[in-house]
């Protein structure tokens, strides 16, 4: 094991977050103490005098609020009309420099090579899953024969597929919102990390419940709570998370299927660490979420193998 991974779990050995996470407390401890000056410090702090009034006339004084308080609205109308110039999506600025209203202090800058890959993985979000196209139909065997080499393909309407997580005799009814993607992520998950994906599928690691979320269904779900995740169906993601996929993406095209795997892996680990049942598995989904949130953030994840819980991954 690496220095840097004996380091992540040491930080972050808790797939929960809690434990052992490190948490910086010199922000924390600066939160107790007062924005304003205390009433008991008078080292910095003026004490009204009413024998001074004379210094100032109350004319004047309103005249000069009068001003300050025109100036101040002069400044935000025109910092309002700047941004929303610069938000505007079809104006050279917006795409130099795109941002929210929400998220006006962190910029984000796309380079070309973020651009054309973020747009390819939106292209692939807007595909939903037609169990009436051959080729989508190809891609269900296609993960059946990676799930169970030595068994032969059933019919694309069959009992067998509850065996993989399917809720019903027909895999093309599950699929809902998850589109194509969700197939495809299965499907990378099951060739890139072949160990994990069956000790996933078949549920051999740990004490389990006797109701069990479903494999295959529970991995549609990962891939919708990822895309609101990163907040890719936005202009630009806004969010933390999102702003930090961006910079894995740029150095890794497959940077959405290899966080799918962590996600799955974790939220594996999250359910036994929980002995959660099936009535749980929001919980547990939501739990999973906050963790991939939290590790995006460190400042030493560069790619996704830099994630805490990609160690958890076996190939």
């Amino acid at each position: 094991m690496s220095i840097s991974n004996l380091r992540r779990r040491l930080h972050h050995g808790d797939v929960d977050g809690r434990k052992n996470e490190h948490v910086d407390i010199s922000s924390v401890d600066a939160l107790n103490e007062p924005l304003l000056g205390s009433s008991h410090d008078n080292g910095g702090s003026e004490v009204y005098d009413p024998r001074r009034q004379d210094l100032w006339d109350d004319d004047r004084k309103k005249e000069q609020l009068h001003w300050s308080f025109l100036f101040s609205n002069l400044i935000a109308q025109w910092a309002q009309w700047l941004a929303n110039i610069i938000v505007g999506s079809g104006s050279i600025i917006g795409r130099l420099f795109p941002f929210s209203l929400d998220n006006q202090s962190n910029p984000v800058y796309l380079s070309p090579l973020q651009e054309e890959r973020l747009n390819t993985l939106r292209c692939r979000l807007q595909i939903p899953f037609d169990g009436s196209r051959i080729e989508h139909q190809d891609a269900l065997r296609q993960l059946w024969r990676l799930a169970y080499p030595t068994r032969e393909i059933p019919p694309l309407k069959s009992e067998l597929w509850k065996e993989m997580g399917w809720q019903g005799t027909d895999p093309s009814t599950d699929f809902r919102g998850g589109g194509l993607i969700s197939l495809e992520n299965l499907i990378f998950f099951a060739r890139n990390y072949p160990k994990s994906f069956q000790m996933l599928l078949n549920k051999v690691q740990g004490q389990r419940s006797d109701w069990e979320y479903p494999f295959a269904v529970a991995g549609i779900n990962i891939s919708f709570m990822l895309i609101q995740m990163l907040d890719l169906q936005s202009t630009v993601p806004s969010s933390k998370s999102g702003i930090r996929f961006l910079e894995l993406l740029g150095r890794d095209e497959n940077a959405f299927d290899h966080l799918y795997c962590v996600a799955f892996r974790l939220l594996d680990a999250q359910w036994l660490v929980k002995r959660a049942s099936y009535m749980e598995f929001n919980d547990v989904m939501k739990s999973t979420r906050t963790q991939l949130e939290r590790e995006l953030v460190l400042e030493d994840v560069l790619a996704v193998e830099d994630l805490p819980s990609y160690t958890m991954l076996d190939k």
